[in-house]
């Protein structure tokens, strides 16, 4: 199916595919299924695209070896975790998904292990794809999901965090290891984004998504 066609077919699906119902106006209160398990709704969300095979296994394995237990699927943020300011969750993401018409897919490459200053998250950097990620960021934080950030945004993908500053360096070396043995591309397609609403317990749950239907040129 040509782009066009594909196009159509996200837009038309986009309501069907919301994860939850929105019309109770205890909407903040409802139980929801996600992909981490199930939990009790918060006004957080964020727009992300997950990571594929083979780097979404090995990046997740990874981000478990450096933190135990840890939950999250691997991804790269494109909205980072903000409050609903208006309106229902759902007119929210039709919003984002009419906007995301503009933007085709890219490529994303990651490059180095690094760790930023003051807060100890050690991350995967972004070479190809920055400027992407930085022009999709700028032009969808508006409207009910417009967000004063309190960091600048830095397209990156999250290893570990929360961790004790006495173990950084040691969990910094094993990341980095473990990075120049991975065997396959470091690069990915970024052709969908997900909507995601986090929960108490920290556990983001998957509301809906779509996939960027303008083909790259060949």
């Amino acid at each position: 199916m040509g782009a066009a066609g594909s196009q159509t077919r996200s837009r038309a699906g986009k309501h069907r595919r919301f994860g939850i119902g929105l019309g109770s106006p205890r909407y903040n209160e409802l139980e929801m299924n996600g992909c981490n398990g199930v939990g009790n709704a918060v006004n957080s969300f964020a727009l992300i695209s997950y990571l594929p095979e083979p780097l979404a296994g090995f990046l997740n394995s990874l981000r478990c070896e450096l933190v135990p237990r840890c939950q999250a699927r691997t991804h790269v943020t494109v909205l980072p975790p903000r409050p609903l300011v208006a309106g229902l969750p759902e007119t929210a993401w039709n919003d984002l998904s009419d906007a995301l018409d503009r933007f085709p897919p890219f490529r994303v490459e990651l490059t180095s292990i690094e760790v930023f200053e003051g807060t100890n998250v050690i991350y995967l950097s972004v070479g190809a794809g920055y400027r992407e990620l930085e022009t999709m960021h700028a032009e969808l934080n508006r409207g009910p999901l417009a967000f004063a950030e309190p960091f600048e945004y830095h397209p990156h993908v999250t290893l570990a965090q929360e961790l004790l500053p006495q173990d950084v360096d040691a969990a910094l070396a094993r990341a980095r290891g473990r990075w120049r043995e991975f065997p396959s591309s470091h690069s990915f397609i970024v052709d969908r984004l997900t909507f995601v609403q986090n929960t108490q317990e920290n556990r983001w749950a998957d509301l809906a998504g779509r996939m960027l239907s303008i083909r790259m040129a060949s």
